[in-house]
């Protein structure tokens, strides 16, 4: 399978605090624990194209995806191409603050728009759908020391299936973990990963990474004929 990682990294070169957790990007890290069983590219903001060629958008079969400070410094051209690889069948994994972006807010139709804070707490991620493959060998919970809370409501269209939902330290629950199909294209969101805590390091959110990255590559799914098309059959004369 050829994953591509996007990542904005802007944080990373700018702040030092996130520097000493993700020295070379949050996308280095991801790409640390998939490189063993797929093909990994990795791609950045600043790249010629965003890094996302004609070529590379082009053998993808599942991107991920991690943005925050710069959405609208994302080319309207790219994110159309990327959208249309979606509909056509490429998986796509949205990650923590990437619910605002261009991409990810164009596919769902709505203003992704959330409550936020930065205070330490614990998040703890309970799985509501045990069955779910992107589920698959995570127990009734994990829990995550510190991180960024975001709480309902999260606005964003009825998932086709919530695998997880995360109640804070601070009282707030949100729907951390959901699904959705658009055209051929199947989409997760997973709520964890701000960038000054060290989440992608934790066993338990690459598990659900990578059971995500297997749930969402299609392989099998035939491109359907749309349009005026010839009958299978003659029709007989009324």
């Amino acid at each position: 399978m050829n994953i591509t990682i996007w990542n904005e990294f802007r944080h990373e070169q700018e702040n030092e605090d996130v520097q000493a957790v993700y020295p070379n990007g949050i996308h280095h890290v991801i790409a640390s624990f998939l490189t063993d069983d797929h093909t990994v590219t990795t791609a950045t903001l600043d790249e010629p194209q965003h890094g996302l060629t004609d070529d590379v958008i082009g053998q993808t079969d599942v991107l991920i995806w991690w943005g925050h400070k710069v959405h609208e410094e994302v080319d309207e051209e790219v994110v159309e191409k990327v959208k249309q690889k979606v509909l056509e069948g490429m998986g796509l994994i949205v990650l923590h603050s990437g619910h605002f972006s261009k991409i990810f807010k164009s596919l769902m139709g709505t203003s992704c728009d959330l409550k936020w804070r930065e205070a330490d707490e614990k998040e703890r991620l309970w799985v509501v759908d045990p069955t779910h493959p992107i589920a698959e060998g995570i127990d009734s919970y994990f829990e995550l020391e510190k991180e960024e809370m975001y709480g309902e409501h999260f606005d964003i269209p009825s998932p086709d299936e919530t695998v997880f939902i995360s109640w804070f330290e601070g009282g707030e629950v949100f729907r951390s973990g959901a699904t959705f199909k658009r055209g051929n294209g199947k989409i997760f969101y997973f709520r964890p990963g701000h960038e000054s805590y060290p989440t992608y390091y934790n066993l338990n959110v690459q598990k659900v990474i990578k059971n995500a990255v297997k749930w969402a590559f299609n392989s099998n799914t035939p491109r359907h004929q749309y349009g005026n098309v010839q009958p299978l059959e003659q029709i007989s004369k009324k």
